[in-house]
């Protein structure tokens, strides 16, 4: 009888031991690259905001403003799909940090083979590492902790891909606009060029009248030429943000960037609770202040504890507690004591310069904003008026009045003007971009990149 309830006893527990296993699970590689061939084959659906809400689709058929090209490469940005096992292998510690130490079973048997006894010699053991449970809680503290951080700096990850793709379309927009004014610049100077050359071959003017011209159409070539190439390489690297092909092109609205926030000076002094990399930093300390304290913790020896049972050859049976120890003579645990105090203290000083460092790049930024805007102020001013002297120019011209040499100097100013006016409007964009970042605003504030589905 007492056999059969054994033999049940262990049919069960070795049942449940494979119930309790993992399963494997095949994850095949992808045979093909997964870029998209237009705007409107990525994903470009944002999860509902709080729960019962529904969901946000961003209308990409339209001309898209750069908070929404942010979104869209949050969504698609095939980095983000690496950094994500991050938070499962965090998660994986945690499950390992909560799981307590299975405890030892000891059996034996000697069967009888000779001598004055009268049956085997039967023992049992069983024990269990004390010296954990004492660690227990701060190790678990720890990887939680631990865990948040990670998600705090896959957070801050995807805001830096949606801050990478705004400011690729802020250049986009007004190197289109520099473009566009480039052209109509240098189609007046060929123009120019043609008339002066038939001047000269007519005989109404030297060739050496024609030499400014023709330095002034080969500068303006190739301005436009650099032009067009940063337009190209813009366009390829925001198309691989958004997980497209590097030829796919859709259109970008005009930048529509808050100005400097009235209560500056509020949203400075609370950046440490909305930024996520200072948020990880703060975590990545408590895990780290944990970790100290489970290492202090440590210094108490290893310690098993249980308790025997046997019976010996003349069926004397008998049953005790037992218990195994460390001395702790050489090691007392001060290694990983130091270890993670060192540990501790690096941390403290990183979020004390990152700290330092986000407020003033906020100020700093802050103050260029402010300086941008007075400069494009009297930008705009000078080239309205460069435009209003290239009108009456033309007008004189048409007239007969005035030269297509003096014409031209007086386009090329107003061109000139046109592109110190964009060129501010793109500098002010990208220091207002810089300093939302800066100062933690006008982005999710929880993660939204999708996960991978083959997980």
């Amino acid at each position: 009888m007492r056999s059969r309830s054994l033999t049940l006893l262990g049919a069960v527990a070795g049942a449940l031991a494979i119930g309790g296993c993992a399963s494997y699970r095949p994850l095949p590689l992808a045979e093909h690259a997964q870029l998209a061939d237009r705007i409107g084959a990525i994903a470009h659906t944002l999860p509902a905001p709080e729960p019962g809400a529904a969901a946000v689709v961003i209308d990409v058929d339209h001309p898209l403003s750069i908070d929404q090209v942010g979104l869209l490469a949050i969504l698609n940005d095939p980095e983000l799909r690496t950094e994500r096992g991050e938070s499962d292998l965090a998660r994986a510690d945690l499950t390992q940090s909560a799981t307590l130490p299975n405890p030892s079973v000891s059996l034996g048997y000697a069967a009888l083979l000779g001598g004055p006894g009268t049956t085997g010699a039967f023992t049992a053991s069983l024990a269990q590492d004390v010296a954990s449970l004492v660690t227990y809680r701060s190790h678990v503290s720890a990887a939680r902790a631990h865990v948040s951080e990670v998600d705090a700096n896959l957070l801050w990850n995807e805001w830096q891909v949606a801050q990478k793709a705004r400011l690729l379309a802020v250049d986009l927009y007004w190197g289109e606009r520099s473009i566009e004014s480039s052209e109509t610049q240098l189609q007046s100077l060929e123009h120019a060029a043609s008339a002066v050359r038939s001047a000269v071959n007519a005989g109404s003017m030297s060739l050496s009248d024609s030499g400014p011209l023709l330095t002034s159409t080969a500068s303006a070539e190739h301005a436009l030429g650099s032009m067009r190439l940063d337009r190209l390489k813009n366009w390829q690297d925001l198309d691989a943000l958004l997980g497209l092909k590097p030829d796919v092109r859709f259109v970008i609205a005009k930048p529509q960037v808050r100005e400097i926030p009235a209560d500056l000076d509020r949203l400075i002094s609370s950046v440490p609770a909305r930024r996520p990399d200072l948020v990880a930093l703060q975590l990545g300390y408590r895990s780290a202040d944990e970790d100290v304290r489970a290492a202090i913790l440590g210094q108490f020896p290893a310690f098993v504890l249980g308790g025997t049972y046997g019976s010996d050859t003349s069926d004397v049976r008998s049953a005790g507690p037992t218990a195994t120890f460390d001395l702790p003579i050489f090691n007392r645990n001060q290694g990983q004591v130091a270890k993670t105090r060192a540990t501790r203290l690096l941390l403290h000083e990183q979020y004390q310069s990152r700290l330092d460092q986000s407020v003033s790049n906020a100020l700093a930024l802050a103050a260029r904003s402010r300086g941008m805007t007075e400069d494009l102020t009297q930008a705009r001013q000078a080239a309205a008026t460069a435009v209003s002297q290239a009108e009456a120019a033309k007008s004189a011209y048409e007239q007969n009045n005035l030269d297509a040499r003096t014409l031209v100097d007086y386009e090329s100013t107003a061109s000139d003007r046109r592109l110190e006016v964009f060129n501010l409007e793109r500098g002010l964009d990208e220091a207002r971009i810089a300093l939302a970042l800066e100062l933690g605003v006008g982005l999710p504030q929880t993660r939204i990149a999708p996960l991978d589905p083959q997980r």
